[in-house]
């Protein structure tokens, strides 16, 4: 009997199947949990071994390395984390991610359909969202060992093929079978669904162990293909993360296949199980993550230095170059951390030019400086720049985020983002007041200087910011009645008159502005 192609759709089902369900357990638990993980792993990837446990939980939980070390890379680059701490959430990453073929080869997929139903109850039939969150979960396993044992099923027809058998023969030649397993697990970019469907054929006699183990080593290798694609476009430090990715699978290929080429390992860890060829292919997987990690544990620094030598930083890397790319391929564990991330330094940096215009255009009006005048002009176009892309990066955001609070947080990021373009337009406008002032209407701007700089400083605490605020509108009221005043006494020229009338609203509007971002800051980081 060969295999039809009803079997070959049925092996393509099961793998949609697999990938399927290894995204909803991603999803529920980013759902459930993913707006804490960056405070996790802040508080625990100091310690290498604290490290190593967190990646492993989070990689066993979701089912796949990729998504944690995609998840790590992005974290990376938003600065959230440093690379030497990346090296031990991606350590931990490759033990976690055997768990899915330990559950594999204890035929927990006997009870999957049971597992997709009680998720899919918890979904459907239970009005508490954090319940919703954990059936999502759930449900999630359930189906990917559903895809599992269809894919299983679909492969048994193989065993009656020669062409077949002779082909998977051939792996047991050491590059071949690396090569195949690279290349493989590339293409569907999960190690994961890999091993599984290597466990499937070695199950029904299909390849093995001899043969088997070097394809498994090629799994390795190839499942850092999912990294390597969520780096491009970000900085040089998360490229530097998936060259540490590599480089451990590479290192821990090399040793074991000297090691199974030299040694009657596959026999020793074969004879464990010999009855259950998916415990032992399970079995050799979980082998070579823990030894290569424990081996490469004391060199996690050197690992990191490496990678920095590989790819060096650049110098010239912009400084408001916070942006990842948004996720391409689907929504992923720990995109809602990284986008609120991303978005609050890109904020943070172009708040800081508004100020920073603010400065220089009352100073503008103080003393005439032409660089000053260009550093304004180059500022107030770089905001309007940053900041309409900021927009429609927030808005392609939120058509993606599914977690409730941080969409909330990014709509109010995006109304604080016209307030702050809109300072650095009135500080632009104050370039242009071109008036020949006295000794006393120079301090009088010095004091507004003084004033607005203060208000910036107190952004992050309502209180303070609205006391200051009061300030400012006190001694505007101040200036405006002595202007009145001088009116009447007939001491102070026309051009004056309006120069400080138009000083004054600008300021007012400026500092309005200040104040309605000072609210926005206090909703986002005092919203329980």
């Amino acid at each position: 009997m060969i295999m039809t192609t009803l079997n070959f759709i049925s092996l393509l089902g099961g793998l949609a199947l697999f990938l399927y369900g290894m995204q909803m357990m991603s999803s529920g638990l980013e759902n459930a949990a993913g707006d804490k993980i960056k405070g996790i792993l802040e508080k625990l990837t100091s310690n290498r071994f604290l490290g190593v446990i967190v990646g492993a939980i989070i990689t066993a939980v979701i089912q796949s390395s990729s998504a944690t070390t995609v998840m790590v890379v992005g974290f990376v680059n938003a600065g959230m984390m440093s690379l030497r701490q990346a090296v031990w959430i991606i350590m931990g990453a490759n033990i976690g991610t055997t768990i899915t073929g330990q559950l594999i080869a204890l035929d927990i997929g006997a009870i999957a359909p049971v597992l997709a139903f009680l998720g899919v109850v918890m979904v459907v039939f239970i009005k508490n969202q954090k319940a919703n969150y954990f059936g999502q979960i759930l449900a999630g396993l359930g189906v990917l060992f559903i895809g599992m044992e269809m894919m299983s099923t679909a492969m048994m027809p193989l065993r009656d093929s020669q062409g077949f058998i002779s082909l998977m023969t051939t792996f047991s030649n050491p590059l071949f079978g690396i090569i195949a397993g690279a290349v493989f697990t590339a293409v569907i970019q999960s190690s994961s669904a890999s091993v599984g469907i290597l466990q499937a054929l070695a199950a029904n006699g299909l390849i093995g162990l001899d043969g088997a183990v070097y394809v498994l080593f090629g799994q390795n290798i190839g499942t850092c293909i999912t990294a390597v694609l969520a780096s491009i476009g970000t900085n040089r430090e998360a490229k530097q993360t998936t060259v540490i990715h590599l480089s451990f699978n590479i290192i821990g290929t090399l040793i074991f296949t000297a090691i199974c080429m030299f040694t009657p390992l596959a026999d020793f860890v074969g004879s464990l199980t010999p009855n259950n060829a998916a415990s032992q292919i399970a079995n050799m997987h979980t082998l070579f993550n823990i030894v290569t990690t424990l081996l490469l544990l004391p060199f996690g620094g050197y690992l990191a230095t490496f990678a920095q030598k590989i790819l060096p930083s650049k110098k010239e890397e912009k400084e408001e170059d916070y942006l990842s790319p948004l996720p391409a391929s689907g929504y992923q564990i720990g995109t809602s951390a990284i986008l609120v991330e991303q978005i609050e330094q890109e904020i943070s940096y172009i708040s800081k030019m508004s100020f920073e215009n603010i400065d220089d255009g009352l100073s503008q009006i103080i003393a005439f400086n032409k660089q000053r005048e260009k550093d304004l002009s180059d500022r107030e176009n770089k905001v309007k720049s940053l900041s309409r892309k900021l927009s429609e990066y927030i808005t392609e955001a939120l058509g993606i985020e599914q977690n409730s609070e941080n969409s909330f947080i990014m709509s109010i990021y995006y109304h604080l983002l016209i307030d702050i373009e809109s300072i650095s337009n009135y500080s632009f406008k104050l370039k242009d007041y071109k008036v020949r002032l006295n000794e006393t209407e120079k301090e009088r701007i010095i004091k507004i200087k003084e004033l607005i700089t203060d208000i910036t400083f107190s952004l992050n605490n309502l209180e303070k910011t609205e006391k200051k605020y009061n300030e400012i509108k006190e001694f505007l009221r101040e200036i405006k009645k002595k202007q009145i005043i001088r009116m009447k006494e007939k001491s102070i020229s026309f051009e004056i008159t309006l120069f400080f009338s138009q000083v004054v609203n600008d300021i007012e509007r400026i500092s309005d502005h200040i104040m309605t971002i000072s609210r926005d800051y206090d909703l986002i980081f005092n919203n329980d």
